[in-house]
């Protein structure tokens, strides 16, 4: 198989990774969409990203680049066609319903009414493929006072609640310095996916998935909801503490660097105090609950703390280690390179790109015993299969020459 080879074709082989066969349109921009279609990608789905072919993804010229090539592309474009067309453009309409009749699943990511506009709504989807599954990504889903409005995940962050809870007590609340809020709602949307997948296994019909920004990063931050209906509780801001457990938090080592230390079962607590020298910490009556404990973070913090002060990482490291008591050292991406586990694990792998030559990126997500996922290859140029997809679905040279003159490619 050359790297740009589509997906298999049948027969398949029992090895085949899961998803080939399945026929993914990526219509989306920048991150939430575009990254689910990726996972899909990942395990055998055959992604076809369809962009403007003026305005591409955002996402191509986001963050650094190597020779005027966006570097994030190539990760978020691995195992995707890249094709280009206008869908507001009469060709544009017509191709992309020729390519829907062909497809499993659409993901998009236009404001809501967008689709409609161009009459490319759901009715007129679902006619020319009753078995499709329409994924709408949207920063607040397609109905409420707040639809129409633009979201990104920033807004997302905010609002959830995660901004809120995210800093020191007596400092402003603080954003994730990357896409939080997209990448947690492109899981969400990957398994989303999968989901309305199996009911159309049981009803032999497709349906529509309204994935709203602002949904799951509420539900990853856990029962604050039920928390606040019942008790009228409010989490606050705790830097690196938490309130239910201590102790827990950085703590900067004899050689200037820093490990996270974590005591979330009771066990692992009373070991960290055994072999920081504190054993009589465990005798105190409110040593006996994580949250009881997290009331007392100050006296726990100075003992852990005092003894992780004097000595090296290595020596930090090695301890927890042999006391079994968790630790984890404070890595940046220059260590994740070299962290020996992710190497076991192959989680940064190589992949061979035309343009660039040999790249590290994240490896697939997960690693499954008998069909497996592969990154085929990495994110491909602007429009560069459109000829070849498009003549797949029966367009002639004349038909793509007649696009291209009407602005539609």
């Amino acid at each position: 198989m050359t790297p740009y080879d589509p997906a298999p074709a049948a027969p398949r082989s029992p090895s085949d990774p899961p998803l080939t066969g399945l026929r993914v349109l990526d219509l989306a921009t920048l991150f939430a969409g575009p990254l689910a279609a990726t996972l899909l990608g990942d395990f055998g789905a055959e992604v076809v990203k369809v962009e403007h072919p003026r305005k591409p993804d955002p996402s191509r010229g986001h963050g650094p680049s190597k020779d005027g090539i966006g570097l994030w592309w190539k990760m978020l474009g691995r195992n995707k066609r890249a094709i280009t067309l206008d869908l507001s453009t009469p060709g544009g309409r017509s191709t992309l319903l020729r390519l829907a009749g062909t497809a499993d699943v659409i993901i998009e990511n236009f404001r809501p009414g967008t689709l409609e506009k161009w009459d490319l709504g759901w009715p007129e989807l679902s006619a020319v493929n009753p078995r499709l599954i329409l994924t709408r990504v949207t920063g607040f889903g397609q109905f409420g006072p707040y639809a129409h409005r633009p979201g990104f995940g920033t807004l997302a962050e905010a609002m959830s609640g995660f901004a809120a809870i995210t800093g020191e007590p007596d400092a402003p609340p603080t954003l994730p310095p990357f896409g939080l809020a997209d990448s947690i709602a492109g899981l969400t949307t990957a398994y989303a996916v999968m989901t309305a997948l199996a009911g159309r296994d049981r009803t032999g019909e497709g349906q529509v998935v309204d994935m709203a920004l602002i949904e799951p990063i509420l539900t990853v931050l856990g029962p604050q909801p039920t928390w606040y209906d019942q008790l009228g509780h409010v989490q606050p801001r705790t830097g690196n503490r938490s309130q239910n457990n201590a102790p827990r938090g950085t703590y900067l080592t004899a050689d200037g660097t820093w490990v996270a230390v974590s005591t979330s079962a009771q066990s692992i607590a009373e070991r960290v105090m055994v072999l920081v020298g504190r054993p009589d910490l465990i005798d105190e009556p409110w040593f006996a609950t994580g949250e009881d404990r997290a009331r007392h973070a100050d006296v726990l913090d100075d003992a852990v703390g005092g003894w992780i002060g004097r000595h090296t990482r290595a020596d930090v490291l090695a301890a927890f280690e042999k006391a079994e008591a968790a630790v984890a050292p404070i890595q940046d991406v220059r260590d994740v390179m070299t962290d020996p586990q992710y190497q076991a694990l192959n989680t940064i792998t190589t992949v061979d790109d035309p343009e660039l030559g040999p790249l590290r990126m994240q490896n697939v997500l997960f690693r499954l015993s008998a069909t497996p996922g592969a990154i085929r290859w990495a994110g491909r140029p602007h429009g560069a299969d459109t000829e070849e997809v498009l003549t797949e679905l029966g367009l002639t040279p004349a038909d793509l020459a007649g696009l291209r003159a009407e602005g539609a490619l």
